[in-house]
């Protein structure tokens, strides 16, 4: 089996429309969608893409999902801008659509070629929301590891790739699609299947940056910013350590 993992598209429908077009996710067995799918300018038009592709696709859900779901409920937990949006993305989908996202499993295990059975996970195993990185001391990520028999692990959250080894496991972060944070403009997937091969998909940013600019997502305007200026893998990668 071959796995297109796709993560943090975050309703960047333009961006998700490119790296469906390459050649390698087309020919995947399995797209695996890796949490917060949604949470961003076009929610239902990527929903709706995604669930087109049928049986091939796998989810997990990501902090976003449950946070949407959260704020259901009468939870406020986010700054006020997240929850804003949480809150909108609920509102573009049908009652249907809610109780399919609702259902999305924390994590999946899929057997990969020559990989064996690979961990897909949105931030840690244990969590959707720990924070590490390229560079976080292995003694700190290696609890989030612990009690988890695959010898691969594949997450996001944090939208900078990268590929370490960690308590005898390989941490794979497959970036992000929809708002990578790196130094080189372009969608951030990853494909696996005999090897782990960290890609990257050229798209039009500006014109991007205009169709969210046209949504009614709460300030669509900073988001089309950052789609537009990431922050580099350096700075993004610093930010979070700092923040853990």
């Amino acid at each position: 089996m071959r796995v297109a993992a796709l993560y943090d598209v975050h309703g960047n429908l333009p961006a998700l429309e490119a790296v469906l077009a390459e050649p390698d996710v087309a020919a995947a067995d399995v797209v695996l969608v890796g949490g917060d799918a949604l949470a961003g300018p076009m929610p239902a038009e990527t929903l709706r893409l995604l669930t087109g592709l049928g049986a091939r696709v796998a989810w997990i859900a990501g902090n976003n999902e449950r946070e949407m779901f959260a704020l259901r409920g009468g939870d406020q937990d986010e700054g006020e801008l997240w929850d804003r949006r949480a809150a909108w993305t609920a509102a573009q989908l049908t009652p249907a659509e809610l109780d399919a996202v609702a259902a999305w499993p924390a994590t999946a295990v899929l057997d990969v070629d020559a990989l064996g059975p690979v961990c897909f996970c949105h931030a840690s195993p244990r969590s959707d929301s720990e924070i590490f990185t390229a560079i976080s001391p292995p003694e700190r990520v290696a609890p989030m590891l612990a009690g988890t028999p695959e010898a691969t692990v594949v997450c996001g959250h944090t939208h900078v790739q990268f590929d370490r080894v960690i308590d005898g496991r390989r941490v794979v972060n497959a970036g992000s699609v929809g708002m990578p944070y790196e130094d080189a403009p372009g969608a951030r997937w990853c494909l696996l299947g005999p090897d782990v091969e960290l890609r990257c998909t050229p798209y039009d940013l500006a014109a991007a940056a205009d169709r969210i600019r046209a949504t009614g997502l709460p300030d669509p305007a900073e988001m089309a910013g950052v789609v537009e200026h990431p922050p580099g893998a350096d700075e993004a990668t610093r930010f979070f350590e700092e923040a853990e």
